[in-house]
């Protein structure tokens, strides 16, 4: 064997010694993902996909249907009444791991689903350190939320994603929801029980409901109802009255009356609260 053919068979065997250690890191890669796979389910469902991954035998395989079908139909129930407790409801949750190994386990999860009207896709890194009693620690995390009008939740976004609180977020947007219900469910019945004085330009999810007197044309109120929410994660609704009257009619009132509804409106609010203070507006202009 000349000298060409010698170096040659050195690149050939350099090429092999490559390639399997590849294999062997896929192969370890497999069985990481199996252990993955198992790491969270416990009892029965355990048992099984351990029995379907090759590293338990189960006596047949209608015992591991059954079984499968069993676990399934429990989890099913508790994630029914999970979603019933806090109102979040979840499309779609993706795992990939990142890194494995005997020190620590990094995992990215890719959560989406909707609270009531409001979309959001929650993304964050897990880091699990084994050798410090299952230590986890969350990291680069990133909330996208599918909504039309949500400037007052934008601040708070910025400061959960900074801390990477995704708890404070899960609590804050049942919360901020539920708020933003109750303003929805008020204007569309209001607007139903006074279809002649109550329009909504917007929609009922907007944060504006207009009254206009039917007997002064060009006199319109409006309530501007919004949810405030902290960086803190503190939810505050805000419902102010506004007057848009021509220069005409102040001629026919006290500028004083006029100046001082605002004022009255939120004299209102404190006693009645939101529905009944709204109505006793839309009363008072009312033919």
């Amino acid at each position: 064997m000349n000298e060409e053919n010698t170096e040659e068979v050195k690149v050939l065997e350099a090429q092999i010694e490559q390639l399997q250690a590849e294999v062997a890191q896929l192969q370890r890669q497999q069985q990481n993902n199996h252990k993955d796979m198992t790491f969270n389910f416990s009892g029965q469902m355990q048992e099984a996909l351990l029995y379907l991954c090759g590293q338990s035998v189960v006596r047949t395989k209608e015992e591991v249907v059954s079984r499968l079908e069993e676990e399934v139909k429990e989890m099913e129930e508790d994630l029914k009444r999970q979603t019933q407790m806090n109102g979040i409801n979840l499309n779609s949750c993706t795992t990939k791991t990142l890194q494995s190994g005997d020190s620590q386990l990094i995992q990215k999860f890719c959560v989406s689903g909707y609270c009531s009207e409001l979309n959001f896709l929650v993304e964050f890194q897990l880091t699990e350190f084994k050798n410090q009693r299952c230590q986890r620690e969350i990291s680069d995390l990133n909330v996208v939320m599918d909504a039309t009008d949500l400037k007052s939740f934008n601040g708070f976004l910025l400061n959960v994603e900074e801390h990477n609180d995704h708890l404070l977020f899960f609590r804050t947007l049942r919360t901020f929801s539920d708020r933003c219900d109750d303003r929805s469910r008020t204007f569309q019945h209001l607007q139903d029980k006074y279809p002649s004085i109550v329009s909504l330009p917007g929609g009922c999810r907007s944060e504006i409901m207009t009254l206009n007197h039917p007997q002064l044309p060009g006199c319109v109120l409006f309530i501007h109802w919004s949810v405030d929410v902290s960086s803190e994660g503190r939810v505050t609704p805000k419902i102010n009255l506004l007057t848009k009257i021509p220069e005409r009619v102040l001629q026919l009132f006290p500028s004083q009356t006029v100046g001082g509804a605002a004022k009255f409106f939120q004299s209102l609010l404190r006693i009645l609260g939101p529905e009944a203070a709204l109505e006793s507006v839309i009363r008072a202009i009312c033919p």
